[in-house]
C-alpha cells in the first residue's frame, strides 16, 4: 500500500471503515470527488481550527491548504500527506512535493499521511482511511503527543463522519 511505502513507520496511528453497499467504482469516485461541507461535523470542527473559509470543501481545497498528493491508485488508495508543527495554533505547515515529504526530517517537525483505500466484496466495498504521524526529533515527539491526547479524539470524529458522507452519496448514487 501507498502509506506503507511513504510512512512505514510512525508514532501515532488511527483507523476507521465503514461497509458501502456501492460498486468499488462508485466510492472511489465519490471519494476522489469528495465535498467535506456534507460532513457537517467535520466542517464545523475544521472551521474551529480555521482550517475552513470556502463554501465547498473539497480536495482541491485541503491540497490548498499544504496537503500533498502522494500516490493514488484508481479504486484502491488516495493518500494525502501534510508535514506541520501541528501542536502549534499556525500549525507550521511546510509545502512540499511528494519527494520532498519522502525526505523530510528537519528537527522540531511531524509528517503525517491521510489515506483512504478501498477492497472490493460481492455485495459491498470497505472503504477505510488510516492517519499516521511520525515526529521528527524527541522534543517535537513529546509536543505532539501531548496535543493529540486533546485533539485525537476528535481527529477520530472527522474520519468517522468523513467516511460516512462517503458512504450516503455512494450509495444514493449506485
Amino acid at each position: 500500500m501507498l502509506i506503507d511505502d511513504f510512512l512505514p513507520k510512525f508514532d501515532v496511528r488511527e483507523h476507521h471503515s465503514v461497509k458501502v453497499k456501492a460498486p468499488v467504482d462508485q466510492v472511489y469516485r465519490t471519494m476522489s470527488d469528495l465535498d467535506l461541507s456534507h460532513a457537517r461535523l467535520s466542517m464545523f470542527l475544521f472551521r474551529l481550527r480555521g482550517m475552513c473559509g470556502a463554501p465547498a470543501f473539497n480536495l482541491d481545497e485541503l491540497l490548498k491548504m499544504g496537503f500533498i498528493r502522494l500516490g493514488n491508485e484508481p479504486n484502491e488508495e488516495l493518500l494525502l500527506g501534510l508535514v506541520g508543527r501541528f501542536w502549534t495554533p499556525s500549525g507550521g505547515i511546510r509545502r512540499l512535493d511528494a519527494e520532498g515529504f519522502r525526505s523530510f526530517d528537519e528537527p522540531g517537525y511531524a509528517r503525517a499521511v491521510w489515506n483512504f483505500s478501498l477492497t472490493e466484496h460481492t455485495a459491498y466495498t470497505t472503504l477505510e482511511t488510516e492517519t499516521r504521524v511520525q515526529c521528527t526529533d524527541d522534543s517535537s515527539r513529546k509536543r505532539f503527543l501531548r496535543y493529540w491526547r486533546i485533539v485525537g479524539r476528535f481527529s477520530g470524529l472527522i474520519r468517522r463522519d468523513i467516511l460516512s458522507s462517503i458512504k450516503r452519496s455512494a450509495e444514493k448514487h449506485r
